[in-house]
């Protein structure tokens, strides 16, 4: 399905959800809820904050479900509201806790054990990043949320994400390139 009929049959699920229809939101919830959970563990939350949160912001999205627009993907605006409940939890704890919980990869498959190996690479390196790089990076390249949306999500101006993208990306790529030559 393109991004623009996700669009609509989003929006369509959004408008019988107000309606009533619990099936509606379930659809939602069913396509939302991986990719929101997937993007808070890749911002640094261990796997079970990452669940709550992803709970707590579905809970949230069905309470402001009228507020939703359509313009984006409902799991897009469901990871934005993910992304400020983990920056006020992070805010409300004082503490940043980056790294994730390792995943045995000897336990999957051939082809799950590579996938596997590749994220924790990936997750290796967003945890080497500030944690205002690494949530600005996450939203931007693992929701696609425009760099607009994350200053409006995080409430933090423009300029200060789209720097905390440049430097976040240069940081991976320098990282990544001397993991190649290895």
């Amino acid at each position: 399905m393109t991004g623009q009929a996700s669009h609509l049959r989003d929006a369509q699920l959004a408008a019988l959800a107000l309606r009533g229809d619990r099936v509606a939101f379930a659809n939602l919830v069913r396509g939302a809820a991986p990719s929101v959970g997937d993007l808070l563990r890749r911002m640094g939350a261990q796997p079970a904050l990452a669940d709550d949160l992803t709970q707590d912001a579905l809970i949230s999205a069905y309470r402001s479900l009228h507020t939703f627009r359509g313009d984006a993907a409902f799991s897009t605006w469901v990871s934005a509201i993910a992304g400020r409940l983990y920056l006020k939890r992070l805010r409300k704890d004082a503490r940043f806790d980056v790294l994730a919980e390792p995943v045995d990869p000897e336990a999957a498959g051939p082809d799950e054990a590579a996938a596997s190996r590749e994220r924790l690479d990936l997750d290796a390196a967003l945890a080497s990043l500030s944690p205002p790089e690494r949530i600005c990076v996450s939203l931007c390249h693992g929701a696609g949320m425009t760099h607009d949306e994350i200053a409006a999500a995080l409430g933090a101006p423009l300029g200060t994400v789209k720097s905390h993208v440049l430097r976040g990306m240069k940081k991976l790529r320098l990282l990544m390139r001397s993991e190649e030559g290895r």
